[in-house]
């Protein structure tokens, strides 16, 4: 069985692979958790474009990250990395590329002398920092402390954050508990706190900071649609308005349908342009609220002395602005929809228009066939005198002798002549028409 089994084996391992197979395989394992101590400090901050913009310089962030490196003598990582994770100095750093933005995460294993004194971000120069090859988009400093007692962690609550905004969790069945409120303070952070037992692992507080580090990163770019929306507002309902009048003027017969139509062109150009515009930045909001929401799920959140959760903190406060979005993205939507079908309706109508008119032209060109067939018959029939006149009078000429010789009259002559010229002439141009059909 045993010789069977690695025989198996061999003929696998000469199968060929798909070249993405490894690349596909690693990427699962690309951005593992850092690993956190029980007391200590991290401070985050990610950064991207100021224009909103999707398109990223990969090459300035990676020799950023290789400055910063160099200045503490640290390795690089291996080329074309979307994560590092190092010791600088006396911290720890992550650095992740993402897609749109960039992200720092230092981690500081002391709680310092004075609690979110901003200390934390010392690790990072401010002359590196300045030369960020982007803006900030948020920044966080999170606490990281071992206690059990539930009066102590009230206590510092009340010494951190601002009440009224405050969310506390006991998260992942027990294992911390987590507060923020999601304001920035005076060194431009928001504030974290992480309260864990003495049986909680540095692996799991590694990954509860990162789990707060992602919902808010991602909340913040999911808010960026927001203010998309907003400014689509007034377009879109300035669009809104025209359409709506357009539509009550299709039923008006001195309106013409295509100066309407040329007006719905317009429109539809303008919507068109406005879908371009946000169609990604909404589509992204979407994903981002999506993961906010997983991200938030995965911690398993437990009431913490009767204080809102993060989950209830994002339904009342994040939630609307996601609704707005995607409520946006419908309305704009629902517009483009509207304008195809007032564009069939128009089109219908301008056909409708130009049929009656291609009807009218067609009965004005019967009318002038007749009357030209009329003249043409009326020609015909003066033609037919005119030639059998020049006809008769040939004929007269080439039998001029007869009333001589058979002393028959001119006159006498004349009226046997005539009809049997006009009947010649008749039948000739009788058989000429005929032969033209």
């Amino acid at each position: 069985m045993a010789v069977s089994y690695f025989m198996e084996e061999s003929r696998m391992s000469d199968m060929r692979d798909h070249p993405l197979r490894f690349k596909a395989t690693n990427e699962l394992h690309a951005r593992p958790f850092p690993i956190v101590s029980a007391s200590a400090r991290a401070a985050f901050f990610a950064y991207g474009n100021s224009d909103d913009s999707v398109d990223r310089s990969n090459s300035s962030d990676w020799d950023h990250l290789i400055q910063l490196l160099d200045r503490f003598g640290a390795p690089h990582p291996a080329p074309n990395a979307t994560h590092y994770f190092g010791k600088l100095g006396q911290a720890w750093i992550k650095w992740e590329r993402h897609t749109e933005f960039t992200t720092y995460t230092a981690i500081i294993d002391n709680l310092g002398k004075v609690a979110f004194d901003g200390t934390e971000f010392n690790i990072f120069p401010a002359d590196w920092l300045n030369s960020t090859p982007g803006v900030r988009l948020t920044s966080s400093a999170i606490r990281i402390e071992s206690t059990a007692s539930t009066k102590t962690i009230q206590r510092h609550l009340k010494s951190h954050f601002v009440a009224e905004s405050l969310a506390v969790s006991r998260v992942l069945d027990g294992a911390a508990v987590i507060a923020g409120d999601y304001r920035i303070d005076v060194h431009g952070n928001l504030r974290f706190s992480v309260f864990v037992g003495p049986t909680t692992g540095r692996n799991r507080i590694g990954r509860i900071v990162q789990r707060l580090n992602e919902i808010e990163v991602y909340k913040t770019m999911s808010m960026l649609g927001l203010f998309q929306a907003r400014e689509l507002s007034s377009r879109l309902s300035a669009v809104d308005h025209s359409m709506s009048e357009l539509v009550a003027a299709l039923s008006d017969e001195n309106v013409s349908a295509e100066a309407n139509l040329d007006a719905l062109l317009e429109m539809s150009a303008e919507l068109e342009s406005n879908s371009a515009q946000v169609a990604y930045r909404f589509a992204a909001s979407k994903a981002y609220a999506a993961i906010v929401s997983q991200r938030i799920e995965v911690l398993r959140e437990e009431r913490f002395e009767g204080v809102q959760t993060f989950r209830e903190f994002m339904m009342r406060r994040y939630d609307p602005s996601m609704r707005t979005v995607q409520a946006m993205d419908a309305r704009l939507q629902d517009l483009i929809a509207r304008a195809k079908r007032t564009g069939d309706l128009l089109r219908t109508r301008v056909n409708v228009e130009r049929q009656g008119q291609n009807q009218d032209l067609l009965a004005g060109m019967n009318r002038r066939a007749d009357m030209q067939l009329n003249l043409q018959k009326t020609v015909e029939g003066l033609s037919i005198v005119a030639v059998s006149y020049y006809a008769t009078g040939l004929m007269l000429y080439l039998l001029a002798p007869i009333p001589s010789i058979f002393g028959v009259s001119k006159v006498f002559l004349t009226a046997a002549v005539a009809p049997i010229v006009v009947a010649a002439v008749y039948f000739a141009l009788r058989r000429i028409r005929k032969n033209l059909k």
